[in-house]
C-alpha cells in the first residue's frame, strides 16, 4: 500500500484513509492503485465485513491531483488506475461506509454515489466542477444524479459545478447525517461496527438486491465516462483550464465552439 493511503482492521471493518493532507488529499494514479487494492483485500478476507473510507477532520479530497491528469489517462479507463478503483467501488459486495470532512471535490464526491452509508460533517463542501475543468461526469454520476434527484438538479450540479454544502447534500438525499466534524468518523466507525455485527450472508444480499437492477448500466455508463473523459484531458478547453488553474486566474473559454 502507498503511504498516502493508510489501512487498519478495526473490529472487522478495513479502514481506510487518504493521507496526503499537505495537497488536500489531491488523488494520484498511485493512491487509485492503493484504493482499489484494500476493495480487493476487503472481498477476499472473510474477517473483513465492512469497510470505511475518510480523510480527516479537515479534508476528504480535492479529487484529482491535476498536475498528474493532465498528462492524460494511462491506457483505456477499464485498465487505469481510476477505472480499477470506480468499478471495485460499483462491484463491491461488502457494505462501504464514509466519513468525510471539508473539501470533497469531483470524485471526491462521485465515488460517494457507491457507498452503502454517508456521513459528513458540517464543514463538508462538496462540489463536481468537470465542466469547469473542460471535462466530463465520471464514476456514473451522469446515470446516478437524474436518477436520485431528477434530470434539472443534476444538470445544475454538473453542469454549473458549484459547490453544495452538507445541509444541501442532506436534503438531497445524498448523505445519512450531519456530524460535528471532530466525531464523523467516530460515528462512522460506530455504524461500520453496527454492520459488522449483523448477519453477513444477509448484508450481501440486501446490497446485492439494491444495486442489482442498476449495475450493468452503471458500468457501461462509466465506461462511457471514462473514455469521454480521456478525450476531454485532450482537450484545447481542458488545457485552458489547466493553464489557468496552475497561473491562479480564471480560464477563458470565450474562444471556444
Amino acid at each position: 500500500m502507498s503511504d498516502l493511503i493508510l489501512t487498519e482492521i478495526q473490529n472487522r471493518t478495513l479502514i481506510v484513509r487518504i493521507n496526503r493532507l499537505n495537497r488536500k488529499n489531491a488523488l494520484t494514479h498511485e493512491m487509485y492503485t492503493a484504493m482499489a487494492d484494500a476493495i480487493t483485500v476487503a472481498h477476499a478476507n472473510d474477517d473483513i465485513r465492512c469497510m470505511l473510507f475518510t480523510g480527516n477532520e479537515e479534508c476528504f479530497t480535492a479529487g484529482n491531483d491535476l498536475s498528474e491528469f493532465s498528462a492524460g489517462m494511462p491506457g483505456d479507463f477499464k485498465d487505469s488506475p481510476v477505472g480499477h478503483f470506480l468499478l471495485g467501488l460499483a462491484n463491491a459486495t461488502k457494505p462501504i461506509v464514509a466519513a468525510v470532512n471539508g473539501p470533497a471535490v469531483g470524485i471526491g464526491t462521485t465515488m460517494l454515489l457507491h457507498c452503502d452509508l454517508v456521513l459528513a460533517g458540517s464543514n463538508t463542501r462538496f462540489q463536481m466542477p468537470f465542466a469547469n475543468l473542460g471535462l466530463c461526469p465520471e464514476g456514473g454520476s451522469s446515470l446516478l444524479l437524474p436518477h436520485w434527484l431528477g434530470r434539472v438538479r443534476a444538470a445544475e450540479l454538473l453542469m454549473l459545478g458549484g459547490t453544495f454544502t452538507a445541509e444541501d447534500a442532506y436534503r438531497m438525499g445524498l448523505i445519512n447525517r450531519i456530524c460535528d466534524p471532530l466525531e464523523t468518523e467516530r460515528t462512522a466507525l460506530t455504524l461500520c461496527h453496527q454492520l459488522s455485527a449483523q448477519p453477513p450472508a444477509a448484508i450481501r444480499a440486501t446490497k446485492d438486491l439494491l444495486n442489482r437492477s442498476s449495475l450493468k448500466a452503471l458500468e457501461a455508463t462509466m465506461i462511457a465516462e471514462g473514455g469521454l473523459f480521456a478525450e476531454r484531458l485532450k482537450s484545447p478547453e481542458a488545457k485552458e483550464a489547466f493553464k489557468a488553474f496552475a497561473e491562479k486566474r480564471k480560464p477563458d473559454f470565450s474562444s471556444f465552439r
